[in-house]
C-alpha cells in the first residue's frame, strides 16, 4: 500500500480527501487556463507571429497526445498523491521562474512606469508593464508551456484514477459530475478573469499570480490520502524501462481485449472528433447563416456551457446501475447526435439557442456516465493506464477534427449547416451501433468488469 495502509474509505461524497482533490484541481486548472490565455496574447503583442502562436498551441497539446499512455502507467506504478502534489508544485516553480524573468527584464529596461487605470480616484492602482520580449524570454516561455503540458499528461490520469478510491461507489456519478463542473468553472474563470488581469497587470504579474495558484493547489492536495497498491520496484536501468513499456502495453491490451470497453472508448473519442468542427465553424455559422453578430456567438457558447453544466448535474444526481445505466448512457448519446444534426437543419437563432443547449446537456450526461462506467470497470491497479489512453485519444482526435473540419468547410464553400448535419449523422451512426452491440450494452449495464 501507499502511506495510507490504515485508510478507511469514506462513506460520504464530501469527505476531506475528495474536497481537497476537487479544490486543488479547480484552482490549478483555473491557473492553467489563465496561463494559456496570457501566453498567446503575450506572443501576439510581442512578436505578431501566427507561426509562433501555432507552435505554442502545438507544444501545449502534443505532450498529452504522445505521453497519455505513459502518464497512465506512471499513475499505476507510483504514488498518485505524489504525482498530483508534485505536479502542481513543479508547475508553480516553472511559471514563477517565467514571471520573475519577465519582471527583472522589464525592470532593467525601465518599463514599469505605466499604470492602470489612470484615474486618480480609483481604490487600487496596478503597474502594467508594456509588452516586450527577447529571445531568452520567448525561449523560456516555450519551455514552461511544454513542461506544463508534460506534467498534465501525468497529472490528469492520476487524478481521474484516484477518484473511485476516495468516494463511495454510489456517489461516483456525483463525483464525476462535480469534476466536470470544476473543469467548466476553471475555463470560465481562467479565461474571463485571466483576460481581465492580463489587461490590467500584463503578462509577468499574471504569471506570478498563476504560480501561486499552483502552490495553493499543491498545498491543499498534500493533505489528501489516496489508497493505492504500488508495485515493488526492484528493477533498474534498461530492465526497469522495458518493464515500464511492458506495463503500458498491458494497459493497451486490457482495453482492446474487452470489447465492451473498447467500443465505449472509441465512441467517446470519436464524439470529440465530430463535435470539434462545430466549435471551429461556429463563427461562420453565426454570421453567414444565422445573420447575427458576434454577440450571438457568445450567446450560443453560453447556452452550450449552461446545458453542459445541467447535464453534469442530472448525471450526478441520478445514481444508476444495470440496464437503466446502459439505457441512459446510450440514450443521451442518441439525443446528442439528433440535436447536433438538427443544428444543420434549422437556421432560426432562438431555436438554435435551444438546440445547442440540448447538445451540451445530453453530451454532458453521456461523458459523466461513460467516465463512471470506466472507473467502475477498471481495477485500481490498471485504472491510470485506462484513462491515460482515453486522454491520448481525445487529445488527438479533437484537434484533428478541427483541422479536417476547416479543410472540408473550404472545399464545401462554407456550407456549415451541411457539415453540422453530417457530423450529427456520424454520431448517430456511432450511437446506433453501440445500441445494437450486445457487448457494449452489457458493459454499460454491469459497470464492474474487473
Amino acid at each position: 500500500m501507499d502511506d495510507t495502509s490504515t485508510f478507511k474509505r469514506p462513506a460520504k461524497l464530501w469527505n476531506r480527501h475528495f474536497e481537497l482533490l476537487w479544490l486543488g484541481q479547480l484552482v490549478s486548472q483555473t491557473g492553467q487556463r489563465a496561463f494559456a490565455l496570457a501566453m498567446l496574447f503575450f506572443l501576439k503583442e510581442t512578436t505578431g507571429s501566427a507561426s509562433l502562436m501555432g507552435l505554442m498551441v502545438m507544444l501545449s497539446t502534443l505532450p498529452g497526445v504522445l505521453l497519455g499512455p505513459l502518464g497512465g502507467t506512471f499513475a499505476d506504478n507510483f504514488s498518485r498523491k505524489k504525482i498530483i502534489v508534485f505536479g502542481d508544485l513543479i508547475n508553480g516553480f516553472f511559471v514563477l521562474s517565467l514571471g520573475l524573468l519577465m519582471w527583472f527584464v522589464f525592470y532593467a529596461r525601465g518599463q514599469m512606469a505605466c499604470t492602470y487605470p489612470p484615474n486618480d480616484f480609483t481604490l487600487f492602482v496596478f503597474t502594467r508593464i508594456e509588452p516586450y520580449a527577447d529571445a531568452i524570454m520567448i525561449g523560456w516561455l516555450f519551455i514552461v508551456a511544454a513542461a506544463g503540458a508534460i506534467i498534465f499528461a501525468f497529472f490528469t490520469p492520476a487524478c481521474t484514477a484516484a477518484v473511485p478510491d476516495i468516494v463511495p461507489d454510489n456517489k461516483l456519478d456525483a463525483a464525476n459530475s462535480l469534476n466536470q463542473f470544476a473543469i467548466f468553472i476553471s475555463l470560465f474563470i481562467g479565461q474571463g478573469l485571466g483576460g481581465l488581469l492580463y489587461t490590467i497587470t500584463g503578462a509577468s504579474a499574471l504569471f506570478l499570480i498563476n504560480a501561486f495558484t499552483y502552490f495553493f493547489a499543491s498545498g491543499a492536495e498534500s493533505f489528501i490520502k489516496i489508497p493505492q497498491v504500488i508495485p515493488e520496484q526492484h528493477k533498474q536501468g534498461s530492465v526497469a524501462f522495458k518493464a515500464f513499456i511492458s506495463d503500458t502495453r498491458e494497459g493497451l491490451y486490457y482495453v482492446w481485449n474487452r470489447k465492451g470497453m473498447r467500443i465505449l472508448f472509441l465512441v467517446a473519442a470519436l464524439l470529440y472528433l465530430f463535435i470539434a468542427p462545430m466549435a471551429l465553424l461556429l463563427p461562420f455559422y453565426v454570421e453567414d447563416y444565422l445573420k447575427q453578430d458576434a454577440a450571438w456567438y457568445g450567446y450560443l457558447l453560453m447556452s452550450l456551457g449552461v446545458g453542459s453544466v445541467i447535464g453534469y448535474v442530472i448525471a450526478g444526481s441520478i445514481t444508476t446501475r444495470g440496464r437503466t445505466q446502459s439505457n441512459l448512457t446510450i440514450g443521451s448519446l442518441l439525443a446528442a447526435a439528433i440535436s447536433l444534426g438538427f443544428i444543420g437543419i434549422v437556421q432560426i437563432p432562438s431555436v438554435v439557442l435551444v438546440v445547442i443547449f440540448l447538445v451540451g446537456l445530453t453530451a454532458g450526461v453521456f461523458m459523466v456516465k461513460a467516465t463512471t462506467v470506466l472507473q467502475l470497470a477498471a481495477s485500481s491497479e490498471i485504472r491510470g493506464r485506462v484513462f491515460g489512453l482515453l486522454g491520448t485519444l481525445t487529445s488527438a482526435l479533437a484537434p484533428l477534427g478541427m483541422g479536417i473540419g476547416g479543410v472540408i468547410a473550404d472545399l464545401a464553400n462554407k456550407n456549415i449547416p451541411l457539415i453540422y448535419a453530417v457530423c450529427g449523422l456520424m454520431v448517430l451512426v456511432l450511437s446506433i451501433a453501440m445500441a445494437f452491440s450486445r457487448e457494449a450494452r452489457d458493459f454499460l449495464m454491469l459497470g464492474a468488469e474487473k
